[in-house]
């Protein structure tokens, strides 16, 4: 017998178990040591703004400072991040995408292939279809986030 819960609940709890998997998939094909949280900090560098100081990505993540720091130094380690002084502020530092860094989140999602190219042919154009309609549940929630 299915749950008595609202379809808005059943819909994020959906998209938490697809968050969940496709998790799993990515942290498969990562080298040893390089976590997820890794891969997506390039990928919002790349998506959204290189640049960012440590404080701006700890809060797009939701992490505390600290933790976006430890994060951060496990990619400078790996030379695929580099801080930079923040002209703004000279108190705090910019992190900007290394050409290495560039590079290895590229070769992550060309290591993906087999598996979107897996989804895709289970799925024929349902994920991308879906695109739009995530975008603007994302945007409204990113929007409600930063008024409170």
């Amino acid at each position: 017998m299915r749950e008595d819960v609202p379809d808005l609940f059943r819909f994020f709890n959906e998209i938490g178990i697809i968050n969940q998997l496709a998790n799993a998939i990515l942290q498969s094909r990562l080298p040893k040591g390089v976590l997820v949280s890794h891969f997506t900090i390039l990928n919002h560098l790349v998506r959204v703004r290189d640049g960012s100081t440590p404080l701006e990505l700890a809060l797009a993540f939701q992490v505390p400072k600290t933790t976006m720091t430890h994060s951060l130094s496990g990619l400078k380690e790996r030379a695929w991040v580099e801080e930079r002084p923040n002209p703004s502020d000279a108190r705090s530092k910019q992190i900007w995408l290394t050409g290495a860094g560039r590079q290895f989140r590229k070769e992550m999602i060309q290591s993906l292939g087999a598996d979107l190219a897996g989804i895709e042919r289970a799925l024929p154009g349902l994920a991308v279809s879906l695109i739009p309609d995530l975008t603007r549940v994302r945007e409204h929630l990113d929007a409600s986030r930063d008024c409170g």
